[in-house]
């Protein structure tokens, strides 16, 4: 009986060691699980993001109108486009006087107006260049700043999905353990149930065996009891 009820009690002390561990799996796994709904939030928004920075870099039209939106560059864009079409005036009407003065290209007055041409035509160029070569350079950058961008995101992306793909081995291992711990813990219990059965068995088996020894004593001490009767002739 001592080295059963020391089973027994070793038996207790390993439940209670697994329920304990069963419990910590438990607490592991939920902080897992909450991680990894964080973790899924984070690439939701990282994803939208993604899908944000890739609408506005689709079309460069689309993306060239927007920066006209802005009042500052939209503007400075009016102002030049104006003094462009200004010039372009002023050349017409040069042109057009050229044209109806009799001049010869050797004579002063004509070398003066095609000088003249020649300075509002170099000066037209010129806005027009600057115009157009520091916008398209202006959004050239922007979109180089953009996709930048874009590929950081898409950086922390992938080592977010790997951090996640490690997350997520580790909840599954932590289920293999909590399933090994709840198998191991009805072993025991079948175990526990079983010996107590057995201890049961065998207190009954003592105090049957016991009951048994005692009777037949009991018996003898009755029959000595009877005293002879002599019957006198």
């Amino acid at each position: 009986p001592l080295l059963v009820v020391s089973y027994l009690n070793n038996l207790k002390t390993s439940e209670e060691s697994l329920k304990e561990q069963l419990e910590k799996a438990k607490k592991r796994e939920a902080a897992f699980i909450v991680t990894f709904a964080k973790r899924e939030q984070e690439i939701a928004e990282l994803k939208s993001a993604v899908r944000d920075l890739k609408t506005q870099l689709r079309p460069p039209s689309m993306q060239t109108r927007r920066l006209l939106l802005d009042p500052a560059i939209h503007e400075e864009f009016t102002r030049l486009k104006n003094l462009v079409e200004e010039k372009e005036k002023k050349i017409k009407e040069l042109q057009d006087n050229v044209a109806a003065v009799n001049f010869t290209p050797s004579s002063k007055h004509g070398k003066m107006l095609m000088a003249k041409c020649r300075t509002l035509q170099e000066e037209n160029e010129e806005i027009g260049a600057m115009a157009s070569e520091g916008k398209i350079h202006e959004l050239g950058m922007k979109i180089a700043v953009l996709k930048n961008q874009n590929n950081e995101l898409r950086n922390q992306f992938n080592e977010l999905y790997k951090h996640m793909d490690g997350l997520t081995d580790d909840v599954e291992r932590s289920n293999e353990m909590v399933a090994i711990l709840q198998d191991e813990l009805e072993s025991k219990d079948l175990e526990l149930r079983r010996l107590k059965e057995m201890l049961a068995q065998k207190e009954a088996t003592d105090d049957r065996i016991s009951e048994e020894k005692d009777a037949p004593g009991d018996e003898i001490n009755a029959t000595s009891d009877v005293q002879p009767i002599k019957v006198e002739t």
